[in-house]
């Protein structure tokens, strides 16, 4: 009955083509049948592990030491070199911690296999670290062809290179742009790219200057059949010795047509013996046809949809590591890198070369709201101007969050400098951070699928990378809402004191969206051009304990802001980061302009910007000044949606 029990499943597996042609023709599935049987019946007179097989014709052959899933028995595959056949007879493989490949050549004398990804974007994978550590496979780097290099490009970046455009990887208004290391680009087509990363180890096909694809190449140590396969012999492993993954040579038996043929005869026979049972078979061959023919197209098309969006969020999320994996990446917690209230953040290294920030959390016995926070959101994204969650630990009460690692902290050590008379960092660089942080925070609103709402922007969660490029981080307090909604409600304050907009303290202000956002944005910004917090009591002067009303006060009577300005290129630079931060401190949310407005200000010249309403006047006078000022913008009256529960 064993043997019966494999011919149904495999009758019942027939391929979608197949199906088409049975459904109106019973005779043809019956014959089908009656030809598919002998193949697998083959296998009942001799050792099954020796039947190579394929998923389709031109696929990739299947022996040891990989095993088909449901087609060979357990004990003829080496541990951890299981493959399976798609429902479109693809060859599949799926490593644990790195997720499922399509495999497009085997070759067993060098022990490798070319693989790509279901969802065709590979480029995706390429930006993920492959995690082997439960996986026989390994990655030669000493073989490999080529270096990949991504920038993130404008939209209306020079069309030049617009075949090197990464279609899965794009977000509205920017291009992901790859090229091979061997490429001859000229820099000044890229002008308005920036590099994301280079992935090295890059197997590619195709022609320079025109198109490459690339491929991920997995070798294989253990099992050693190089020298069976090179003798034209089989390898399996040994029966009779006490280490049971021991392996060895073996001749394979090659069956002559007629013999062949003559088993078929027998089977056949046999089979026709068994017509109640293949009556059985042909009948539900006949219901399963006939209710594929009858599945309404929609249908189909909706399930096509909702499989590809799970492959390509599983494809897409970061890593999961167990503890003893963390305890091995930060060399057993030996270099903190700093400490609070969330936990402590230990530097550490994922294979020889990349280099990691690990957070510990310390709630690891409470709901969890912070670390669920960050997997659920930046898990999820890819920009240049937010830090790079590449995996995260869940292991049992034990916490961590994997970040790529920055090694120049934080903007908050950079602009807190007391007794300097410039930034450290210098005016323009100052600009072009401010710039980077409201293009991330824009990205957050603008360009995911849903908005996400930071609600803790300060300088503390800004880091720098090698070159200053500014990076946000700590998604702990984030909220997501649906993208065509800007409100949502809150039960409590979120944020960190100094950066909360007024309407998230109370909704007599207005309510909480977005804009608390471009709120926070604007009381950095000053701190970046004041250089000090925005509230200090130590200063002399008290007309200047609170910096922004004394910046307003001052700009709107056309002085200039202070002693840390001493040339007039940079006073231009800190006009321009004043008033642009002015008008997001606006009291009410209305008056706020959105990040790409903020943007759009911060790259434009600072002639062309307008002083907004004094922020910190009362209603009245506020109203009065705006009509003289500047011109209110104006919003449409949104009603409070209810916020999105990220567990859904």
């Amino acid at each position: 009955m064993t043997e019966l029990s494999k011919i149904i499943y495999q009758v019942l597996s027939l391929d979608r083509e197949m199906e088409m042609g049975m459904r109106n023709n019973f005779g043809v599935a019956f014959t089908i049948f009656l030809i598919i049987f002998p193949y697998f019946g083959l296998g009942s007179n001799q050792d099954d592990c020796s039947v190579e097989l394929r998923c389709k014709r031109n696929g990739p052959a299947v022996r040891f030491p990989f095993r088909l899933k449901g087609h060979h028995p357990k004990h003829c595959g080496y541990p951890g070199f299981d493959l399976s056949c798609s429902n479109t007879n693809e060859t599949m493989m799926k490593l644990p911690y790195s997720g499922e490949f399509r495999v497009q050549t085997i070759d067993y004398e060098s022990q490798f296999l070319d693989v790509t990804v279901p969802d065709s974007c590979i480029y995706r994978r390429l930006l993920q670290h492959l995690n082997f550590s439960k996986s026989p496979f390994y990655q030669d780097q000493e073989n490999a062809w080529a270096s990949v290099t991504f920038l993130n490009c404008s939209s209306s970046s020079d069309g030049k290179y617009n075949n090197r455009i990464v279609d899965c990887l794009g977000v509205p208004g920017y291009d992901v742009r790859a090229f091979a290391t061997y490429e001859r680009i000229l820099g000044n087509d890229l002008q308005s790219c920036e590099k994301l990363q280079t992935i090295s180890n890059v197997h590619l096909q195709g022609q320079a200057y025109t198109t490459f694809v690339p491929l991920l190449q997995f070798s294989w140590h253990i099992p050693v059949c190089t020298d069976c396969e090179k003798r034209g012999m089989g390898c399996r492993i040994k029966n009779n010795t006490r280490q049971q993954l021991d392996t060895e040579c073996f001749n394979i038996i090659k069956h002559s047509n007629t013999s062949i043929k003559g088993r078929r005869l027998v089977l056949l026979v046999t089979g026709l013996t068994l017509g109640p049972l293949l009556l059985m078979v042909a009948t539900i061959i006949i219901i399963k046809c006939y209710k594929a023919h009858n599945l309404d197209k929609i249908d189909k098309e909706n399930q096509v949809i909702v499989e590809k969006f799970l492959k390509n969020y599983e494809a897409f999320k970061p890593t999961r590591f167990s503890y003893n994996d963390i305890k091995r990446i930060t060399y057993k917690f030996k270099n903190m890198l700093g400490k609070g209230g969330y936990g402590s953040v230990y530097k550490g290294t994922i294979g020889k070369e990349m280099p990691v920030a690990v957070k510990l959390l310390n709630n690891s016995t409470g709901k969890g709201e912070d670390f669920t926070n960050e997997v659920g959101t930046i898990g999820t994204i890819h920009h240049v101007n937010i830090v790079r969650l590449l995996g995260f630990c869940a292991d049992g009460f034990m916490r961590a969050l994997v970040y790529e690692f920055l090694p120049n902290e934080s903007l908050e050590k950079y602009i807190f400098l007391k007794n300097a008379k410039n930034p450290p960092l210098g005016w323009e660089k100052l600009l072009d951070i401010a710039i980077g942080i409201a293009k991330g925070i824009e990205y957050l609103h603008q360009g995911c699928n849903q908005r996400i709402l930071h609600f803790d922007i300060k300088p503390h969660n800004i880091l720098l990378d090698s070159t200053f490029k500014p990076k946000i981080s700590d998604f702990g307090l984030a909220k997501l809402s649906s993208k065509g909604e800007s409100l949502i409600s809150m039960s409590a304050v979120r944020g960190t004191i100094g950066y909360i907009a007024p309407e998230v303290f109370s909704r007599n202000f207005g309510n909480v969206s977005y804009k608390s956002d471009v709120y926070s944005f604007g009381m950095l910004v000053l701190e970046m051009v004041g250089g000090r917090k925005n509230t200090d009591v130590t200063v002399e002067n008290r007309s200047e304990i609170y910096f922004p009303e004394w910046a307003y006060k001052r700009l709107n009577q056309d002085k200039e802001l202070g002693t840390k300005i001493e040339i007039d290129e940079n006073t231009e630079i800190a006009k321009k980061l004043t008033v642009v931060a002015l008008w997001c401190i606006q009291w009410h949310p209305s008056d706020r302009p959105s990040m790409r407005a903020v943007v759009q200000m911060l790259e434009g010249e600072t002639e062309n910007l307008v002083m907004p309403s004094n922020p910190f006047a009362s209603t009245d006078e506020a109203e009065s000044s705006s009509s003289v000022m500047a011109e209110k913008p104006s919003h449409d009256l949104l009603a409070v949606i209810p916020e999105i529960n990220e567990s859904e």
